[in-house]
């Protein structure tokens, strides 16, 4: 855990942030002690370095605090199910009927993709093409080594290693493991079928990691291995994307604008508390394998609500771009109009 001082915050300056986040993003929680106003929130690790630095920013403007526990989506929505934190993150976004058992608000704060990350002496990054059916037989344990004719097969023109193939995956209840397995099982009912979707499955094959840290970091050190992270862990652990097929049978690589193309299509109703899945999208540019992170709330602390909900409309009015610095896509605008009038009928608007 890291824990800024007020004289530190106060000298810091903007051209460190990327440095201030890569660091926090391992520790998993940004931690302001100075004296002031405190928002407490806990959960997803897919948004950790945005909120890490629009936390950063809002505090040297306004002088609120925000701890935020990176600890995963399932501690996320534990968290605030018992009341002992001010906000819970997901990125896996309940149904209406579980918000309205435990009692929650929902909303959408960013967009981003989750990308397949590998290991691979000699393979750049946005080499290696896979595709839905092929990455799902890799996590069943069907597919086994790298050199396998399914992969050869996307893959002509590389030389690949006869090398067991090390599957990594996520230990903890995870969003990005909900998203990720929403994935796998819009696109290959074998994995429905054996497997299914969630933020916590019993997998098949492989090694767990906790959070997108953890799996990052295995894959970093393991040879011959393969992850799913958040974008922005990727590029900050310099690791190895591959391309995906995508339902128009283009390949992709993740970018803002794949992301962008993804969330085109994507119809957030407030009436259902927001609740979408985005996986599989249908645009000729679009990333399979992306994803909403969302805000959970209680809905009896009208004025804890208020105060986390100004914190996050500064966010959609003044942290853009800081959010596509990081490779996050900000919400459209009239996603964010939503929101609001979401925030006005509930009584919680800041």
């Amino acid at each position: 855990m890291y824990d800024f001082c007020r004289d530190t915050l106060l000298n810091l300056r903007r051209k460190t942030m990327k440095k201030i986040i890569a660091g926090t993003a391992v520790a998993g929680i940004v931690s302001f002690a100075v004296a002031g106003d405190t928002i407490n929130g806990a959960g997803a690790t897919f948004p950790y370095p945005v909120y890490a630095a629009w936390a950063y920013m809002y505090y040297k403007e306004t002088g609120v605090k925000l701890n935020y526990q990176s600890i995963g989506s399932g501690g996320g929505i534990r968290q605030i199910k018992n009341r002992t934190v001010d906000f819970g993150a997901s990125d896996a976004p309940l149904k209406p009927e579980k918000l309205d058992k435990y009692k929650l608000y929902q909303f959408p704060a960013i967009i981003g993709g989750v990308v397949p990350v590998v290991n691979l002496p000699g393979i750049k990054a946005g080499q290696l093409r896979l595709d839905g059916g092929t990455l799902c037989r890799i996590y069943l344990g069907e597919i086994k080594y790298w050199d396998s004719e399914e992969i050869k097969k996307l893959n002509p023109s590389i030389k690949l290693p006869h090398k067991d193939i090390k599957v990594v995956h996520r230990s903890d209840g995870s969003g990005t493991t909900a998203i990720f397995t929403n994935y796998l099982a819009s696109v290959c009912p074998d994995w429905q079928k054996k497997v299914g979707a969630g933020k916590a499955v019993k997998w098949p094959v492989g090694i767990g990691g906790k959070g997108n840290e953890g799996v990052a970091n295995y894959v970093k050190r393991l040879k011959y291995s393969i992850g799913y992270v958040e974008f922005a862990y990727a590029k900050q652990n310099r690791l190895k994307f591959t391309l995906m097929k995508n339902r128009a049978g283009n390949f992709v690589a993740p970018s803002i604008q794949t992301f962008k193309d993804a969330g085109a299509t994507a119809n957030f109703d407030p009436e259902k508390h927001f609740y979408l899945w985005m996986v599989n999208a249908p645009g000729k540019n679009a990333w399979p394998i992306a994803g909403a992170s969302f805000i959970l709330e209680a809905r009896e602390k009208t004025e804890t609500n208020k105060k986390v909900n100004r914190f996050f409309k500064w966010a959609f009015e003044k942290g853009d771009k800081i959010a596509e610095r990081l490779d996050y896509v900000p919400l459209p605008k009239e996603l964010k109009e939503k929101i609001y009038r979401y925030w006005e009928k509930h009584g919680i608007s800041p």
